[in-house]
């Protein structure tokens, strides 16, 4: 069975490796414009406008953390190019964000889903769902703040002070950990998994971006910047625990998903892979 992001959808153990010269090739038949194209470069400065706007009065950290990390990661334009949260439309997916920071990427998603409503919204591309509901979680009391009053005026988003390992997922249709798992300990690791997994409803879909400990000296490279990173925002010396994509892909196997594994685009020296890992709607399709 064939899959948007341009490879074969294969259960059973096998992961798709997205196809990035497919999927362009896809991108111009449908007249839609290719990443890092003048068109794709303007609707990510309208959406880093809109997105980081709501954090302006929370201090110069917030808006500026907003504006730098959501222009700066390739990531967030390439999951609505992908159309990574494609089948969650209709009216509206509840969204569980894991480890969500000052909830950045519920910020994103609530303005691309703003400009598709104007009819802003690139030719060809997959259209970005209506948000219901995001459920943004996160450990450290400073990011929660900064979230909660950034969205104080948006009542479809709710940030949380909470441990992951510990909270009530409840239910949803997307779910997103990206760059937070490798923090958590291996046995930690599974059980989040098998409880994300019990949380999405059939047809569900989870994101998660992970570094790549197969990766060589670019995987090396993302972990100094994780720790650099941890120490510089005051959180100390982070242990990190991370797994080659391989060992990722089986475990969400295991759990039942059909996973797609999308190296991260732009040029980045870092082993970062998206993986994008579907609920099938049925026993058959999972089986397909």
């Amino acid at each position: 069975m064939n899959n948007e992001y341009g490879g074969a959808v294969m259960g059973g153990g096998s992961t798709t490796v997205f196809d990035a010269a497919s999927a362009r090739a896809r991108h111009a038949s449908r007249g839609a414009p290719a990443a890092g194209s003048a068109p794709v470069r303007a609707l990510q400065r309208q959406l880093v406008d809109l997105a980081s706007q709501r954090y302006r009065s929370n201090g110069r950290f917030a808006y500026h953390f907003a504006r730098g990390k959501l222009g700066g990661d390739p990531m967030f334009i390439e999951l609505l190019r992908l159309g990574a949260f494609s089948g969650q439309r209709g009216v509206g997916a509840r969204f569980l964000d894991l480890g969500c920071g000052q909830a950045v990427l519920a910020s994103w998603m609530v303005a691309a889903r703003d400009l598709a409503d104007e009819g802003r919204w690139p030719e060809g591309w997959p259209e970005p769902p209506r948000v219901a509901t995001v459920r943004a979680l996160e450990l450290m009391p400073a990011d929660v703040a900064r979230g909660q009053a950034g969205f104080a005026d948006e009542p479809r988003v709710q940030v949380e002070h909470a441990d992951i390992c510990q909270a009530d997922f409840g239910q949803a249709d997307v779910v997103t950990i990206l760059d937070v798992i490798h923090y958590i300990p291996p046995a930690a690791q599974d059980g989040l998994l098998q409880r994300i997994r019990t949380a999405l409803a059939p047809g569900g879909v989870l994101v998660m971006r992970v570094g790549d400990a197969s990766g060589g000296w670019p995987y090396r490279l993302s972990r100094w910047a994780d720790q650099a990173i941890t120490l510089g925002r005051g959180h100390g010396w982070a242990r990190l625990h991370c797994r080659p994509v391989a060992d990722w892909s089986a475990a969400l196997h295991a759990l039942g998903f059909q996973v797609h594994a999308v190296p991260t685009p732009g040029g980045l020296p870092f082993a970062n892979v998206l993986l994008i890992a579907h609920v099938p709607h049925s026993p058959a399709e999972g089986a397909a």
